[in-house]
């Protein structure tokens, strides 16, 4: 007799039997039925810099007196804006402790911020910025303000002085040039004065010159503070660095400068900022 084989059937029984039990369970979530295919991560948009509302600041109260202007051209500089922003806000800052420490009592004289921006250069290439100006809380006179800011748009970056002179040795040179030419206009500046004696005359000169040595000592910090002199082609002829008052001379002397020309500059910057420079 005829017998029919057993594995088919078999087969067929395992298949209705699991058809019934999806019909009973219903659809499987997909984690059911097997892992999910993997997620890439994708990556986070880099945030867009914007530039701060640099609006023009006048403030005036019994206490205090605060005026802030900005360059118009820096607007379309977000970074350099910033820059010019927290530079502002931090004097601003330092003038309204000083505020709160009269707790409500009126100072003789108002104290006072006075802070300017001015766009000295602006290329393609090179965009540099000055602030001047002083902040007053007491004493015989303000505080001074003095800073440099130069943005690079093609590099979109700020350029500082240990960027543009990364080596330590590089700065003897500029120091030797600096200290030369303060030397000169400090006893020019002597010879011319009639009225010193002999003796006030040689005082002057040692104090004097004992400021220029230590405010010009070859560390980066002593030269953080330049702006670029421009060929008509826009290249840097030299570098202007400025010296606020007490740095190479007294308070009355103001701020100082100097200028290095590109001939000595050139070699002794980093190699990304030399096709900056061009001497005359």
């Amino acid at each position: 007799m005829f017998r029919q084989p057993v594995l088919p059937s078999l087969i067929m029984l395992a298949a209705l039997a699991l058809a019934g039990c999806e019909h009973e369970q219903g659809p499987q979530p997909p984690e059911a039925i097997g892992p999910a295919a993997p997620t890439v991560a994708q990556p986070e948009a880099a945030p867009v810099e914007t530039a701060p509302d640099l609006r023009d600041v006048i403030e005036t109260t019994p206490s205090y007196i605060v005026g802030i202007s900005y360059p118009k051209a820096a607007a379309q500089y977000p970074a350099l804006a910033l820059a010019l922003h927290a530079y502002a806000e931090a004097a601003r800052k330092d003038l309204m402790q000083a505020v709160a420490g009269l707790k409500n009592a009126k100072p003789t004289m108002p104290y006072d911020l006075s802070l300017q921006f001015s766009t000295l250069v602006e290329t393609p290439r090179v965009v540099a910025v000055a602030a001047e100006g002083s902040s007053y809380t007491g004493g015989a006179h303000g505080m001074p303000l003095v800073e440099r800011f130069i943005w690079l748009p093609q590099q979109q970056q700020m350029l500082a002085a240990e960027q543009l002179i990364p080596d330590s040795q590089n700065w003897k040179p500029v120091t030797a040039y600096v200290r030369e030419q303060l030397m000169t206009r400090l006893s020019q500046d002597i010879d011319a004065d009639d009225e010193l004696s002999p003796d006030d005359r040689a005082q002057q000169l040692r104090n004097s010159s004992h400021m220029i040595d230590e405010g010009t000592t070859p560390e980066v910090r002593n030269f953080s503070r330049f702006e670029p002199v421009m060929n008509a082609d826009g290249s840097i002829r030299a570098l202007r660095f400025v010296f606020p008052p007490y740095q190479v001379g007294p308070y009355s002397d103001g701020t100082q400068t100097v200028d290095v020309p590109a001939k000595l500059l050139r070699p002794l910057v980093a190699a990304d900022y030399r096709d900056l420079f061009r001497a005359e």
